[in-house]
């Protein structure tokens, strides 16, 4: 920058509006002091959060920028690169501020770290993992969760609970079980079982003994449902064209549960159900009782949140999910999906628009795609 240029930087910043020098500064000191920090420490994780300008050169750049740092009293701060350029000041060409590649590639480290220190069986505070990072608690939560979908210490919970569905699936006593998984009491380990699985700890282990599951099946327009329900909840809707496929394949699922045929009153319970595989409804009519692991309720959240009519590839979603490479296990989890219709994994393709397998028939899937007025290559 030569001097005339530099002259004329510094004077529209001194003689900015009230309402633009009022935009350089943030609305809140403690958010300041923590940019304040970010910068002094270059974070590469706040990259994109802000970028931090200095009124004697001119410039703005990434909290991460390897130059120098400038006096407190010079520094601005500014929620984005088009707020600090509206304010007079030019991109740092050392630390390219306007570029987004490197935001993500921070933002994706940072989380992959803490990911792998969550999955430990005690898994750090929240606290203990802004001080092992080096981030604010603030930041370090901010940028989880947007990539995540959940905070820290809900994926922690997940994490935990599906270490639980693994152990009492493989037949471990339930005290083994609660020691291996990280539970600290009883207590703690009935509530986390329940949430992880739907069920207490005796009845996961044991394929559901105890556990009763109402069922029917009826006519709808893509064949036979399978329509089951738990007292908490819907736990299965299942496609197909014989009755007695349909019920085995619900015994396979729930191998030691009492399982007993519905009545008229349960058919009358499950009907808007049925309306929502027929495309007449939106809601079930009931909770849902969806049991997965952390990864496949992930999934599954994730589709419910796609609207009618809009498809999305297997890597589209992975990538929604913070998994740039898990295109395979999201395709394994909505093979996975108990709930046909209502969890909406016909709405997933491949990546060059061409249908792929669907649990319950290809066929069933082109009908769902067209009745939603999807636009699909048939």
């Amino acid at each position: 920058m030569t001097r005339s240029e530099f002259d004329r930087t510094k004077r529209k910043v001194r003689q900015a509006p009230l309402a633009t020098v009022g935009a350089m500064v943030t609305s809140s000191k403690t958010h300041d002091t923590q940019r304040w920090r970010s910068v002094m420490a270059k974070e590469a994780a706040a990259d994109g959060a802000f970028v931090f300008a200095v009124c004697t050169t001119g410039v703005f750049c990434r909290p991460s920028c390897g130059a120098r740092r400038p006096r407190r009293e010079n520094v601005r701060f500014f929620a984005d690169p088009a707020a600090a350029i509206a304010a007079g000041f030019r991109a740092c060409r050392r630390c390219q501020p306007l570029a987004p590649h490197a935001d993500a590639k921070a933002r994706t480290a940072l989380v992959a770290q803490v990911c792998r220190w969550l999955d430990r069986e005690q898994p750090p505070t929240l606290a203990e993992l802004a001080a092992r990072s080096g981030y604010s608690q603030w930041h370090l939560q901010r940028v989880f969760t947007a990539a995540v979908g959940v905070s820290p210490k809900a994926y922690a919970t997940a994490r935990r609970a599906a270490r639980l569905q693994r152990e009492l699936a493989a037949g471990a006593a339930v005290t083994v079980a609660m020691h291996r998984t990280g539970y600290g009491s009883t207590s703690r380990l009935q509530r986390g079982a329940e949430r992880a699985v739907g069920m207490l700890p005796k009845r996961a282990r044991d394929g559901g003994r105890g556990e009763r599951i109402t069922a029917v099946v009826v006519a709808c327009s893509l064949g036979r449902a399978l329509v089951a329900a738990t007292a908490r909840g819907l736990c299965a809707i299942l496609l197909g064209d014989d009755d007695e496929a349909l019920f085995a394949d619900l015994h396979a699922r729930f191998p030691q549960a009492e399982h007993q045929r519905g009545d008229g009153a349960f058919r009358d319970s499950v009907r808007a159900a049925i309306a929502c595989v027929d495309g007449q409804a939106t809601d079930p009519g009931l909770p849902l009782d969806v049991r997965g692991t952390a990864f496949q309720q992930r999934v599954w959240t994730a589709l419910r949140a796609l609207p009618k009519g809009r498809t999305i590839d297997y890597a589209g979603l992975a990538r929604s999910l913070g998994l740039p490479r898990g295109a395979r296990a999201v395709a394994a989890a909505c093979a996975a999906n108990p709930i046909a219709v209502v969890v909406p994994c016909h709405r997933v393709v491949r990546g060059d628009g061409e249908l792929a397998g669907y649990r319950w028939g290809i066929e069933r899937k082109r009908a769902l795609l067209s009745r939603e007025g999807a636009t699909v290559r048939l």
